[in-house]
């Protein structure tokens, strides 16, 4: 046996869980992402996705799927740098740098590639990275692909982002770096005060608004959009997978700064291009955000409406304050096993445990859309609440 299978057998962690029947990963979807999936031939609610406006079976975005695909094919079988750009792409671009309130904007095939091409591109040699210590992975393995130096400070703390800013040298780019929403805790950043450290030490700001599009801001603009910022943040990277019933990223700024990414960003210029069927969704899901305010008030309603009932049974949520709720176990072991009791009785969340949180900090991601009934609330918190004290966990 050579060593790279050697190595690799002995990684068996997935095997003792699946050994346990409490492995809770890579579970089979047989219907579309809703508020109600079919997963071994049985309904279960769905409080696990992150299509927080419900649009990924809208009849306008599944009609523009196949409109586009009819007109352009499968796919663009290159990147954008070559021969991969579609006037739909390009139609896209501009609708999105106006919907976010910057001067371009440019997509990317994932959302993580978008982080990956932007923080790995700017910032170099002797630059500094500043990254909030709950940021998500692709924020961070977008800093460990840049020259740069990469320095965390304390979850959403002021004083220590500010400690953080005064030792890095004059003269260097110090690139600031923030999740709008945090995508486990469900707290929103504090913007205001990291924009007014940005501009006291010569910063520049980034926000990812992976979960912050279709949730905060006007008709869902973000959360610079949110706070009246959005001419003092530098750059909004925004994913295509959650509010945008999609798949793919982008990045929005000024023209200097898309033009440079445009003709430096690997992940953008080695990578094929979104999908006609991708691109199209985007746009119908866009136009839908503009007419139909509703959504965006619905799922805030449905937000508020679980958090006061999980609080009210005394639940630990933590910083909460979107339609992210986590429902703090303290328990690896029976966080996994209320995931699978709840899986059995037709409630699929997902839990959170190493490596993505500390042992003794795992959790219960508990999130909301805009389309969930308030019965179908009632029924998972019932259910969360009438296991969790079985296991103890209350």
């Amino acid at each position: 046996m050579g060593i790279l299978q050697d190595r690799l057998k002995k990684y068996d962690a997935p095997q003792k869980v699946q050994a346990a029947g409490v492995y809770p990963y890579f579970r089979v979807i047989e219907s579309e992402q809703d508020t109600e999936v079919i997963i071994n031939g049985k309904k279960v609610l769905m409080f696990g996705s992150n299509s927080y406006l419900g649009l990924t079976n809208h009849p306008k975005v599944i009609e523009a799927a196949v409109q586009a695909t009819k007109k352009y094919g499968t796919g663009c079988a290159g990147s954008r740098f070559l021969n991969g750009t579609l006037d739909i792409h390009i139609e896209l671009e501009s609708k999105l740098a106006e919907f976010v309130g910057k001067e371009a904007a440019l997509c990317f095939s994932t959302g993580f590639q978008a982080n990956l091409g932007v923080i790995s591109c700017i910032p170099q040699r002797g630059d500094y990275i500043l990254l909030d210590g709950l940021d998500h992975a692709s924020i961070i393995e977008g800093a460990r692909l840049s020259f740069a130096k990469t320095v965390k400070y304390a979850h959403n703390d002021m004083d220590s982002l500010k400690r953080r800013l005064k030792v890095c040298p004059h003269g260097k780019l110090k690139f600031i770096v923030i999740d709008g929403i945090f995508s486990m805790e469900g707290d929103i950043a504090h913007l205001p005060e990291i924009v007014e450290l940005a501009e006291k030490y010569h910063a520049s700001v980034m926000v990812d608004d992976a979960h912050s599009l279709g949730v905060l801001g006007k008709n869902g603009r973000g959360t610079a959009d949110h706070f009246g910022l959005a001419d003092k943040v530098d750059v909004i990277m925004g994913t295509f997978s959650k509010s945008f019933a999609s798949l793919g990223g982008f990045i929005a700024g000024d023209f200097d700064t898309i033009n440079y990414l445009k003709h430096n960003s690997r992940a953008l210029i080695f990578s094929a291009s979104m999908t006609p069927a991708s691109t199209a969704t985007v746009l119908a899901s866009l136009e839908i955000m503009k007419e139909e305010p509703e959504r965006i008030e619905k799922l805030w309603e449905n937000s508020r409406y679980s958090l006061n009932a999980f609080k009210q049974l005394g639940f630990n949520t933590g910083l909460a304050e979107s339609p992210i709720i986590p429902l703090r176990m303290g328990d690896m072991d029976k966080t996994l096993i209320l995931t699978k009791l709840l899986l059995e009785a037709g409630i699929f969340v997902n839990p959170v445990v190493p490596p993505a949180v500390p042992k003794n900090d795992t959790l219960i991601r508990f999130s909301l859309i805009a389309t969930h009934t308030h019965e179908q609330i009632d029924r998972a918190v019932e259910n969360i609440h009438k296991m969790s004290k079985m296991l103890g966990i209350l």
